[in-house]
C-alpha cells in the first residue's frame, strides 16, 4: 500500500473517532448541565438570630446545662461549627465532648456522638432511644438527634418514618419527663460548587441517582409533616429552614415544574450536601441560640 492509499484508509476511522469524541463531550456537558440548579432568592419572613444579641448572663445559663446531640456527618459539620465559634470567642467556652457513654457525662457539657447508619433512618431512631434508655437520659437536660439528607428520598415511606420517630420520642418523653427532647427537620441538598463535587453529582445522575430537587421535594414534605406535628407544641429546631436562609437572610429556592423547592444556600456548601466553614458556623449559631432559649425555659 502506497502512502496515499494508507492516508485515505486512515481518514474515515479518524472522522469516526472525532465524531465519538464530540458526541461524548456533548453528552458529558449535558449531564453536568442537568445537575446544575438555578437557585433563586426571595425575601423571607423568618429572621436570622445573631450571637451578638445574646447577653453573657444568658450564655451562662446554657453553660450550666448538659446536652446530647446524636448525628452523622452533617452533625459533625455542625459540631465543628460550634468549635469554630468557641475558638473565635463568639460564644463562651462550652465543654464539647464526643461520647455516648453515661459514665463519661460528668458535669455540664455538650455531648455528641454518631447514631445509626445513613440511608437507614430507622437505625438512628432505634440507637438514639437505646442510648437514652441506657442511662444517658438520666444525665442530660436536653437531647436530640437528626437525620441526614440522604435518609429521606424519593423511595422513602414518610408516614412510616414519622410514625416510628413519634412513637420512639413519645416513649422517651413518658419515661424521662424532665428531659427536653428537641425535634429537628431534615437537612436539604443544594448545588455543588467545587469542580470535583459537580463531576461526582454528574456521575450519580448517570447511574440513576434522582435529581436534588426531586429529593428535596420529599424532604420538604417530611419537614412539613414534622412542623405540623410539633411546631409551637414541643421544641423544634428547623435546621432545613436555616439551611435555606443565606447570610443576609434571603430565602433560597429553585423551581421544579413551576413549583418552589427549598434548597441549601450555595454559600453554605461545596459538595451540595455537607456544610462548609461558612455553613457550619451559620447553622451552629442558630442551634446554639435555640439551645440557649431552651436552657432559659428550663430554669
Amino acid at each position: 500500500m502506497n502512502g496515499l492509499s494508507w492516508l485515505k484508509s486512515m481518514v474515515k476511522p479518524m472522522h469516526m473517532l472525532l465524531l465519538i469524541v464530540v458526541v461524548a463531550a456533548v453528552a458529558a456537558g449535558l449531564l453536568v448541565w442537568s445537575t446544575l440548579i438555578r437557585v433563586r432568592t426571595a425575601t423571607s419572613s423568618a429572621e436570622l438570630r445573631r450571637i451578638e444579641d445574646i447577653s453573657q448572663e444568658a450564655w451562662g445559663r446554657l453553660s450550666e446545662k448538659t446536652v446530647f446531640f446524636g448525628h452523622r456527618s452533617v452533625g459533625n459539620n455542625i459540631v465543628d461549627g460550634i468549635r469554630d465559634l468557641i475558638a473565635q470567642r463568639k460564644v463562651p467556652n462550652l465543654n464539647v465532648v464526643e461520647t455516648k457513654d453515661p459514665e463519661k457525662v460528668v458535669g455540664p457539657m455538650l455531648a455528641h456522638g454518631l447514631v445509626g447508619h445513613n440511608l437507614k433512618p430507622e437505625t438512628k431512631i432505634a440507637e438514639f432511644k437505646k442510648v437514652m434508655e441506657g442511662g444517658l437520659a438520666e444525665k442530660v437536660d436536653i437531647a436530640f438527634f437528626k437525620f441526614c439528607y440522604v435518609d429521606i428520598g424519593i423511595n422513602s415511606d414518610l408516614d412510616a418514618i414519622l410514625t416510628g420517630y413519634c412513637q420512639a420520642m413519645e416513649a422517651l418523653q413518658a419515661q424521662f419527663p424532665e428531659v427536653l427532647f428537641v425535634h429537628v427537620t431534615v437537612p436539604l441538598g443544594g448545588r455543588p460548587r467545587a469542580a470535583k463535587a459537580v463531576l461526582k453529582a454528574s456521575i450519580k445522575r448517570a447511574i440513576g441517582r434522582p435529581p436534588v430537587l426531586r429529593e428535596n421535594e420529599v424532604r420538604s414534605r417530611y419537614n412539613e409533616m414534622l412542623r405540623e406535628r410539633f411546631s409551637e407544641k414541643e421544641p423544634l429546631f428547623d435546621l432545613a429552614l436555616y439551611e435555606t436562609l443565606g447570610p443576609e437572610g434571603q430565602r433560597c429556592y429553585a423551581l421544579r415544574n413551576g413549583q418552589e423547592v427549598p434548597v441549601l444556600a450555595g454559600e453554605y456548601t461545596d459538595d451540595g450536601g455537607h456544610l462548609n466553614a461558612t455553613g457550619r458556623q451559620h447553622v451552629a449559631e442558630q442551634l446554639l441560640i435555640e439551645l440557649l432559649n431552651l436552657a432559659n425555659r428550663s430554669q
